[in-house]
């Protein structure tokens, strides 16, 4: 009786209310205050690193080296860290992880003020940040619906999320590019830093209810291959994941190239660069508020080819272009294309997998999403330097446009598996009310 009252609450609002509905919980306001803040310092890093090893080495392929080793630990520690997520206390593993993402910031801010930082020492540290957020990303995505309490509005919550992330990414390059220009990238690291100090409060601010955990005799394998053959052996779990790291792997190796379009191709500087990152992060925010409009998660698996189709085309367009007004444009499409195709691949995952399994399918999705980017970034590294960062974007574009061609034509068998599981969980509340009518109907009256 609680999920039907909460769908008919949150059919009653309208306009903003809908959009921010998950804001009514105390401790999801707590996280999307203190990650509002953080992120914007996240990404002011984000920008300033690769202009800082590009103005070091003058190297494409060292800034795909860069993003390589930057990500790869998340491709290999992700499963592990899946396991632990479902193991332990999501609350206090997220806690400990923002303490070692500040201090990372905190050492790259102290070599660049003492004049000592080094190409090596940005990979080294870029991998220390990597092994943070391979256990990061699964105990943040499956510690949403701890905070939201409530699965109708998971949806809501994780295009939120979407959102607060794209806000950041829209203004943390403009701030980044300003600073870059004025100071100089250290500043940046040191601004980076001193932010986690607002994320870390608000989750020592929060009243979480003890996660209920089942105790676990099995040993750590097990529980991997266990998560392992639920999310692969259940399509509408496998498809999303597989379409979101072919996008991944083949299309996001763009940021990693935007400094060459920007200084080579568009004749720019670290404005120029700011400036198309701001732009892909204005369509990504537009996407993601489109998202959190939605009232419910029904027609999300229609959304998730079409965007990634979007993605790709949008990225083939850049690639052409040589005029920076029409750069910024394609930019926001593909900003809008790549965020609305993975929060609504989280949410679908997200409302449809076992809550006892959640952590590690969610570290299967930050495999996808991030752990296979470092690849895409030393590939698009290593094509641009042969073929050129623009013929390196239209081959991403095609992949990503075949790759939403292919999950497009197994919608109807993924509709057909899914729409139990959102009768079960009351999502489509017609149908549950229908078929709870029914079964009453079965139950011999009382004498």
């Amino acid at each position: 009786m609680k999920r039907e009252s909460d769908t008919l609450r949150t059919d009653k609002l309208g306009g903003l209310k809908i959009m921010f509905r998950s804001l009514r919980y105390k401790n999801y306001r707590l996280f999307f205050g203190g990650q509002s803040i953080s992120l914007i310092g996240t990404w002011v890093q984000r920008i300033a690193l690769p202009w800082l090893v590009y103005r070091l080495s003058g190297s494409p392929f060292l800034l795909g080296l860069v993003g390589f080793t930057g990500q790869i630990p998340t491709f290999l520690l992700s499963p592990f860290a899946g396991v632990v997520s479902d193991r332990w206390n999501r609350h206090h593993i997220l806690i400990v992880t923002q303490l070692l993402a500040m201090i990372q910031a905190l050492v790259l801010a102290s070599l660049f003020f003492i004049g000592s930082i080094k190409v090596w020492h940005v990979i080294l540290l870029g991998t220390a940040l990597g092994c943070v957020n391979a256990f990061d990303m699964p105990a943040r995505q499956s510690f949403v619906i701890e905070m939201v309490e409530s699965k109708e509005d998971l949806g809501n919550a994780i295009a939120l999320n979407s959102s607060m992330v794209n806000s950041a990414r829209l203004l943390g390059p403009s701030i980044a590019g300003v600073l870059i220009a004025a100071t100089g990238e250290g500043i940046c690291f040191l601004l980076n830093g001193l932010s986690y100090l607002f994320v870390i409060a608000s989750l020592l601010l929060m009243n979480v209810a003890p996660q209920k955990v089942k105790p676990q005799n099995a040993r750590v394998w097990q529980r991997l291959k266990e998560g392992f053959s639920y999310a692969f052996g259940f399509s509408p779990i496998k498809f999303p994941i597989l379409l979101l790291g072919l996008v991944s792997l083949m299309g996001m190796p763009y940021a990693v190239l935007m400094p060459v379009f920007a200084k080579e191709i568009l004749h720019g500087g670290s404005h120029t660069f700011g400036f198309l990152m701001g732009a892909s992060g204005i369509g990504a925010l537009v996407g993601a508020f489109y998202l959190a409009s939605r009232k419910s998660v029904l027609g999300l698996e229609k959304i998730i080819p079409l965007s990634a189709a979007i993605f790709g085309t949008g990225l083939m367009a850049f690639s052409l272009s040589r005029v920076f007004w029409l750069s910024l444009a394609l930019m926001f499409i593909t900003g809008l294309g790549l965020i609305t195709q993975m929060a609504s691949s989280n949410t679908i995952l997200q409302t449809i997998v076992d809550d006892d399994k959640r952590g590690r399918v969610m570290s299967f999705y930050a495999m996808a999403f991030l752990g296979t980017a470092p690849f895409g970034s030393l590939l698009g590294g290593g094509l641009a330097s042969r073929i050129g960062a623009p013929n390196t974007l239209i081959i991403g574009g095609i992949s990503c446009v075949l790759g939403a061609f292919i999950f497009a034509r197994k919608l109807p068998e993924l509709k057909k598996m899914i729409r139990p599981i959102y009768v079960k969980f009351g999502i489509i509340p017609e149908v549950a009310s229908g078929i709870q009518a029914a079964a009453e109907l079965t139950i011999p009256p009382k004498e």
